[in-house]
């Protein structure tokens, strides 16, 4: 059976590029789509839709997304969900075993970016698995041919089904580098600790040294992203760290920073730390 990709989606699809990028995504990868709607979700399926909780109304439901995975360039089956966001999604997991999941950012034209921002997070706290983060715009290039790997420079060992990244990268025919920012809270990284933490986790073919660009900025985000628009890159991948994500403060996840001011997808791959 082919790889799958799960697009977390609502039944209208609104401005549901991230359903279009997992497509394209989906094809060079030779994966199926499975579309997975959480019924009573305030993301997936927002109050407005409030007469959709009806069983005439979810039949409906039923029907529009059997709709939408019709119309798919690639296989897609539709998988919905009476479960709560993150529970549903780990059972999905467990089913579908697929290469990753996919979010879109924001999930409807009415959806504040921070809630759909907050929902990555929570997902990655209960069901940490490969996560990609699709803006509504911003993401002319396809296939992603450019990724760019965030590191903070420290040790990390990853969740199991981390090979999404070779595989992509396989797929695609792309190339990847590497991106560390020191700020002032932050003391540098020597480029061969830098490496050697990607290589201990098999993550990619061995890189050279000129893949690293280490530099300094006020702040890690900033420098992140100012240096992904230098380096014109088409997919950041971020090392998505437990001890950021349960911190008490939200605003202070770079991950969560990241995740909202991106203006190019974002993968997270979570770290068992």
């Amino acid at each position: 059976m082919s790889p799958s990709l799960v697009v977390l989606t609502d039944f209208f699809a609104v401005s549901n590029r991230a359903l279009s990028y997992a497509a394209g995504l989906a094809m060079p990868l030779h994966a199926h789509l499975v579309l997975l709607h959480v019924r009573h979700d305030g993301l997936l399926s927002p109050a407005e839709y409030a007469s959709r909780h009806t069983p005439r109304g979810e039949q409906r439901t039923d029907h529009a997304l059997l709709d939408l995975a019709a119309r798919q360039p690639v296989p897609a089956e539709v998988d919905v969900s009476e479960q709560y966001l993150p529970d549903a999604v780990a059972e999905a997991v467990r089913r579908h075993e697929p290469l990753l999941l996919v979010l879109g950012r924001p999930g409807s034209a009415t959806t504040p970016e921070e809630v759909v921002v907050s929902t990555a997070m929570d997902l990655l706290r209960h069901a940490p698995y490969p996560l990609l983060i699709v803006p509504t715009v911003g993401w002319d290039t396809f296939p992603p041919r450019r990724l760019l790997l965030a590191v903070d420079g420290q040790p990390f060992q990853l969740f199991p089904h981390h090979d999404v990244l070779r595989q992509l990268l396989r797929s695609t025919q792309g190339s990847i580098e590497v991106i560390h920012v020191t700020d002032d809270e932050h003391t540098p990284t020597s480029a061969g600790a830098i490496l050697d933490s990607i290589r201990a986790n098999d993550l990619v073919d061995p890189l050279p040294a000129t893949a690293l660009h280490n530099l300094y900025q006020p702040t890690i985000v900033g420098g992140v992203l100012q240096e992904a628009a230098r380096l014109e890159g088409d997919m950041l991948v971020v090392i998505a760290r437990r001890h950021s994500l349960l911190g008490s403060l939200f605003h202070r996840s770079i991950t969560a920073q990241l995740l909202q001011e991106s203006p190019i997808p974002v993968l997270l791959l979570p770290a068992e730390d």
